[in-house]
């Protein structure tokens, strides 16, 4: 049984930190700009089609998927830019309601778009070759592909908090989370800056649409799930901390899969119930700071 248990809780592991990939991007942008940005759940589902997309044509399926990889990430954050650029900037100074509708109203056109280049249909993406085996742990077998998921998780929370700690760039958005009023009247280009952390994030939210591909279906709607999950772990970390939305992540995709082995039906109650718990005990999140 306890085998079993640390399967499922890997498992949970590997989806958590393709989720941390993605609320990373998120808590980034919340953190900095103090947008909720809904279409960041679009970029990920987004990343997803392209990989489709580009694996299909490219045909081996080892080489697709790097390809995908090199290309889909980077699409979604020009794309992402653009929309910080064109559209978001000139409400800057609005109330933050009209910031809120017009993300929402981006999630549904992107949906729209999405429907009428890929249509509805279910899509699948092949795991690289020499991925889609299995590796055995306690005697028991769990699939390679989870396992890189883990390894790629960890070197992205390693990269980017030598990012943010130890570039100029990086600490100007740690400086932003902090007070974003007082890095504009020290001479930073406060625009230029939120165009660089929304496309950065839209890219991680990229970045993760292009991991999950291959380990699930990808269809109309992952955008939902995916935000409504992000958000949970941004609460629970912390706003603005990366390392907390690691924290967070992790925890509820360990949660929610240790859950499934329990009691099925019950399993995403648990995610919940953990959100709850960290908002009554630290409203701040885990690694929040109190203001």
């Amino acid at each position: 049984m306890m085998d079993e248990i640390l399967i499922q809780a890997l498992s949970g592991l590997s989806r958590g930190m393709v989720l941390f990939v993605v609320a990373s991007g998120l808590t980034l942008i919340f953190g900095t700009m103090r947008i909720a940005n809904f279409a960041h759940g679009s970029f990920y589902m987004l990343a997803a089609f392209l990989t489709y997309s580009v694996a299909t044509m490219v045909g081996d399926r080892t080489w697709g998927f790097l390809a995908a990889l090199c290309l889909a990430p980077p699409i979604v954050a020009g794309v992402g830019a653009l929309i910080e650029w064109g559209l978001l900037k000139r409400i800057a100074t609005r109330p933050h309601q009209y910031q809120l509708i017009l993300t929402y109203a981006i999630t549904l056109i992107v949906a729209d778009g999405i429907k009428m280049l890929w249509g509805s249909d279910y899509r699948t993406v092949a795991r690289p070759a020499g991925l889609d085996g299995a590796i055995t742990i306690l005697d028991m077998p769990f699939p390679t592909y989870n396992a890189m998921l883990i390894l790629v998780g960890v070197l992205i929370a390693v990269g980017l908090h030598l990012l943010l700690t130890r570039t100029r760039f990086g600490k100007t958005i740690r400086a932003a989370v902090a007070d974003g009023e007082m890095i504009g009247a020290l001479g930073v280009n406060v625009q230029r800056l939120f165009t660089g952390v929304f496309a950065l994030g839209a890219g991680l939210a990229g970045l993760g649409g292009v991991l999950a591909a291959p380990v699930g279906s990808v269809s109309l709607g992952i955008d939902s799930s995916i935000i409504i999950e992000s958000f949970a772990v941004i609460i629970i970390g912390g706003v603005g901390n990366v390392m907390g939305a690691l924290i967070g992540a992790v925890l509820i995709g360990v949660v929610h899969a240790v859950g499934i082995l329990f009691v099925p039906k019950l399993a995403i109650a648990f995610v919940f119930i953990a959100l709850c718990a960290v908002l009554l005990i630290r409203p701040q999140g885990l690694l929040g700071r109190n203001t």
